[in-house]
């Protein structure tokens, strides 16, 4: 489930939505929520407590717009009457219906006594009078009966997928002629070539250059620039070198703290790694589903 978000309206222009923030022609509820509604759909289904709410959003503090998605609707936040205070957004987003457009002006200060010290956006002066300006545009509803279901099917999807596991590693194996013999944890060690400098054992520094690809060949992360250009996950201003760590520090999967044991710097090796020796059940990040078995490339620089 994605992080609960500020929210802001949709598609405006950057000086609209500074002429929007800076009238002051917005309503007021009895606990002290400023209001303005720029669409209303008054037949439009309302949100009951427990349901994810979709839409567009932006999120300025005064002028300064720090967040939007406009264009790309998501589930912003869940609809739910527990107001922490009074003037809380929550209590705006109870009043819309699918369809409708909103602006919600907050007191900084007010959302600033609910955060952690680092939190709040570095525009931020404690008591300098700054609003956040939270523009809605609620699309559409999930129910919790839905989120149930949904909950219900992913579990299912996964444990679909821990069964098909071991089928999915054996013809792995098999299309690429592998003839290593898996450890008893199941992890395949292939030496691709053999280097001739030190053993890693614990308590060494290693430096490696690696590779690490989905059983269908996606690459998901590497060390290596030219890989990561062109599997087309290259990060700018991400260093690409060798990745330097103290061995048998637990700094690693599993699956390669172990297939790594004993090798020998100048070696280059490649590991195929059942999920239980990876990421399991929970997964990692978008590209690693739960239950992925994984491959590394792995090329030993130095060992010291």
């Amino acid at each position: 489930m994605k992080k609960i978000l500020f929210l802001s309206l949709v598609a405006m222009t950057c000086g609209v939505l500074m002429t929007a923030c800076n009238n002051n022609n917005f309503k007021k509820t009895d606990r002290g929520l400023m209001y303005r509604f720029e669409t209303t759909v008054a037949d439009g289904q309302m949100p009951q407590e427990g349901d994810l709410m979709v839409g567009e959003l932006v999120l300025l503090l005064d002028n300064d717009t720090l967040f939007t998605n406009v264009g790309h609707p998501d589930r912003i936040c869940k609809a739910t009457n527990n107001i922490m205070f009074n003037g809380d957004v929550q209590e705006g987003l109870m009043m819309m219906h699918v369809g409708d457009k909103a602006i919600f002006k907050i007191p900084a200060d007010s959302v600033a006594k609910f955060m952690q010290p680092g939190q709040m956006p570095q525009q931020y002066q404690q008591g300098a009078g700054q609003f956040f300006y939270y523009e809605v545009a609620l699309m559409s509803l999930v129910s919790q009966e839905e989120q149930a279901q949904e909950q219900a099917n992913f579990i299912k999807e996964m444990e679909q997928r821990k069964a098909d596991e071991p089928a999915a590693i054996a013809k792995y194996i098999a299309d690429n002629n592998i003839t290593a013999k898996p450890s008893q944890s199941g992890l395949y060690v292939v030496v691709n070539k053999k280097g001739n400098g030190p053993k890693v054992a614990v308590g060494k520094t290693v430096k490696v250059n690696y590779v690490g690809r989905l059983l269908d060949g996606n690459v998901f992360d590497t060390s290596v620039e030219t890989v990561a250009k062109e599997a087309g996950i290259y990060m700018d201003g991400r260093p690409y070198e060798p990745l330097t760590y103290v061995v048998g520090q637990q700094a690693m999967i599993k699956g390669w703290d172990e297939g790594i044991m004993g090798q020998t710097a100048g070696s280059e090796i490649t590991l195929v790694i059942p999920s239980e020796l990876a990421y399991g059940a929970r997964g990692a990040g978008n590209m690693i589903m739960p239950y992925s078995p994984l491959t590394f490339t792995l090329t030993i620089e130095s060992v010291e």
